[in-house]
C-alpha cells in the first residue's frame, strides 16, 4: 500500500476576511459577496459577461454556489451563465457547492440541469468532493432527491466511503453504510475503507465500520501485504491497533474463538447463572435449614428461612422474566410489512418527530436500517437497536432496556435479599450450633471439619453478596437520577449530556422523586419530556 496520503480534492478557493473585504469590481467579486445589487448593475448596464472565467479559470456561478448564494446563482443561470461549465481541474459549480454542503445553490443548479454525476480530472464527483469534506446533510440531499451514485469509484477505485474513513468522518460513514455502500471494495492499492481508517487512527471511524461490517474487512490484505491492523501498528495508532486486533482475534476461524464466541453470542451465562440460583438453593436447605448436625431450627429462624427461599423463588421467576422479554428492540423495516422500496427512507428525514429523529446522522444504524431514537444503541451481541440501552448482561443473556430494566432491577434486588437473609441465617445457625471447642481445636477448624456444606454455601453467597449489592446500589443511584450504565460510560462522547458551560448534565433528570416514581409505575421514563434542550448526539 502506497505510504502517501490520499491527495483531497483540488484546494478550496479562497475567501478573503471579513474585515479585509475588497472593493466588488466585477461579477467575480459580487457572486463572491452575494451582491445582487452590484451584479445587476454589472450584467445589465455595462453588459458582463457571467459566461466567462476569471483569470484563474474558476466562474462567478462556481464562486456564488461555494458560498450558498442560491439567488445569486439563479440570476447568474437566467442571464446565459452555463450550470455545467468547467475549470481547469474539470470541475463544475456543483463540485464547489459540494465543498461547502451548500445545499439551496445545489438544488437551483441540479433543476437547472446540472449533471450531479459530472466528474472531475480526478474522477471525484459531487458525491466524492461531499465525502471529502465530510458534508453529511448534502451528500444525503444529492442522493436521495437526485439519486446520485453513492458508490461509485473515482480513477482510483476509491468510492466515497473510502474518502470518508480517510478523512475521519463517521457521520458520513454512518450514511454511506446505512445506503449499503460496499465496505469491500478495494481501490488501486488493495485498501478497503477501513485500511484508510486504520492508517489515519481515526478510532470512531474504525469502530463503525468494524461493527457494521461482515469482519472479512479486518482480515483483508492490501498489494503490500498489510491488513488494518497491521496498518495500524505500523503507524503507532495505540488508539486503534488493539481495538482491531480484538476484534480480529474475536472473529477469528480458530476453533476455539469461534466456538466460545458463538457460545457466548447464543446462549451467554444465563444456564450457568440459572444453575447457580438452584443449587445454592438447595445447598441452603440441606445444609443450613434441615442440616441433621445442627440444632433444631427455631419458629424466627424458620420464618426468616421462608423469607430468603421466596426470594430465591421471585428471583427465578424475574430471571425469566429478563431474559425472555423483549428488552426494548427498535422495528426494523423488514419488521413492519408495510415498507414502501420505492420510497427513499432519508428523502424527508427533516420531517420526523423529534423523539425519533433530534438531526443527528448518529441516529442512523447501518446495520439495522433504522433512523434510531434519542439513548438507543446497537447491541452487537444481540444484533439489533434497542431504546433506552442500559447494558447488554451476558449473566441473562439479554439486553437490559426500556421494555425490561424494571424487572432487572427487581431481579437483582431479590437476589440482594436473598443471598443477605441466607448469609445471616447461615452464620447464626453456626454460631448457635457449634459447641465448646476442645483443646487443641479452633472454632474455624471446627467448622470446617463438621459442616463443609455450610462453608461451601457462605463461600459461594459471599461472592453473590458483593456481586448483586453492588448492582443494586449502582441501579438504583442511575434509576435515581434517570442516566443509563452507557450514557455513563461514554458521557463524554455524547453531547446531548453535556451542558452549555461543557459539563455533565443529564437533559432528562427530572429530580430523584420524578425519576424513581415513574421508574417504578411505568418501568420507563418519557424520552420526550426533557429538562432542557437540546438535543445533539445519540448513542453509537
Amino acid at each position: 500500500m502506497a505510504s502517501s496520503e490520499i491527495e483531497v480534492v483540488s484546494s478550496e478557493p479562497s475567501k478573503p476576511q471579513e474585515h479585509q473585504l475588497p472593493p466588488i469590481l466585477d461579477v467575480f467579486t459580487a457572486s463572491i459577496h452575494g451582491d445582487l445589487q452590484k451584479l445587476r448593475f454589472f450584467v445589465e448596464q455595462e453588459g458582463a459577461s457571467v459566461s466567462n472565467p476569471d483569470f484563474n479559470g474558476y466562474y462567478a456561478l462556481q464562486w456564488a454556489s461555494l458560498n450558498n448564494f442560491h439567488h445569486i446563482v439563479l440570476y447568474l443561470i437566467q442571464h446565459g451563465a452555463d450550470v455545467n461549465a468547467k475549470d481547469l481541474m474539470l470541475q463544475t459549480a456543483l463540485h464547489w457547492a459540494a465543498v461547502r454542503g451548500a445545499m439551496a445553490a445545489a438544488d437551483v443548479l441540479l433543476e437547472n440541469g446540472a449533471r450531479v454525476e459530472a466528474a472531475d480530472i480526478n474522477g471525484y464527483r459531487a458525491v466524492h468532493v461531499a465525502a471529502q469534506y465530510g458534508q453529511t446533510a448534502f451528500l444525503n440531499h444529492i442522493v436521495a432527491r437526485y439519486h446520485a451514485d453513492f458508490d461509485v469509484p473515482d480513477n482510483d477505485g476509491r468510492s466515497p466511503l473510502h474518502w470518508a474513513a480517510y478523512k475521519g468522518f463517521a457521520d458520513t460513514i454512518r450514511l454511506l453504510l446505512f445506503r449499503d455502500a460496499s465496505q469491500g471494495r478495494q481501490d488501486k492499492d488493495g485498501a478497503t475503507p477501513l485500511h484508510w481508517a486504520a492508517l489515519r487512527g481515526h478510532s470512531e471511524a474504525c469502530a463503525v465500520l468494524v461493527h457494521a461490517g461482515t469482519k472479512e474487512e479486518l482480515t483483508v490484505k492490501d498489494n503490500t501485504g498489510f491488513t488494518p491492523v497491521q496498518l495500524a501498528y505500523d503507524k503507532g495508532h495505540q488508539n486503534v491497533a488493539p481495538f482491531l486486533s480484538n476484534q480480529q482475534r474475536a472473529h477469528s476461524k480458530h476453533w476455539r474463538g469461534k466456538l466460545y464466541c458463538g457460545l457466548v453470542t447464543d446462549i451467554g451465562y444465563a444456564p450457568i447463572l440459572l444453575c447457580v440460583i438452584v443449587f445454592l438453593s438447595f445447598l441452603f436447605i440441606n445444609s443450613v435449614v434441615a442440616a441433621p448436625n445442627l440444632k433444631k431450627i427455631t419458629a424466627v429462624v424458620g420464618f426468616w428461612s421462608w423469607i430468603a427461599l421466596s426470594s430465591s423463588v421471585g428471583s427465578l421467576i424475574m430471571f425469566y422474566r429478563c431474559s425472555s422479554r423483549d428488552p426494548g428492540y427498535i422495528r426494523r423495516p423488514g419488521d413492519l410489512g408495510t415498507l414502501n422500496e420505492t420510497e427513499d427512507p432519508l428523502l424527508n428525514i427533516e420531517l420526523n418527530s423529534s423523539s425519533v429523529w433530534t438531526g443527528n446522522w448518529s441516529q442512523l444504524c447501518p446495520t439495522c436500517k433504522i433512523i434510531r431514537p434519542v439513548r438507543s444503541k446497537h447491541c452487537p451481541t444481540c444484533k439489533r437497536c434497542v431504546e433506552q440501552f442500559d447494558h447488554h448482561c451476558p449473566w441473562i443473556s439479554n439486553c437490559v432496556g426500556k421494555r425490561n430494566k424494571r424487572d432487572f432491577f427487581i431481579f437483582i434486588c431479590l437476589g440482594t435479599i436473598t443471598s443477605s437473609v441466607s448469609a445471616v441465617i447461615a452464620v447464626h445457625r453456626i454460631w448457635t450450633s457449634i459447641p465448646a471447642v476442645p483443646a487443641g481445636e479452633t472454632w474455624i477448624h471446627q467448622v470446617l471439619v463438621r459442616h463443609p456444606g455450610l462453608v461451601a454455601f457462605l463461600v459461594m453467597d459471599a461472592v453473590v453478596v458483593v456481586a448483586t449489592t453492588t448492582l443494586t446500589v449502582t441501579q438504583a443511584s442511575m434509576i435515581a437520577r434517570n442516566v443509563t450504565t452507557n450514557e455513563l460510560a461514554n458521557s463524554t462522547r455524547y453531547e446531548y449530556l453535556r451542558g452549555p458551560d461543557g459539563r455533565f448534565r443529564n437533559p432528562y433528570n427530572h429530580g430523584w422523586w420524578k425519576n424513581c416514581a415513574d421508574f417504578l409505575l411505568l418501568g420507563h421514563t418519557d424520552d420526550d419530556a426533557i429538562a432542557w434542550p437540546p438535543l445533539q448526539q445519540v448513542a453509537t
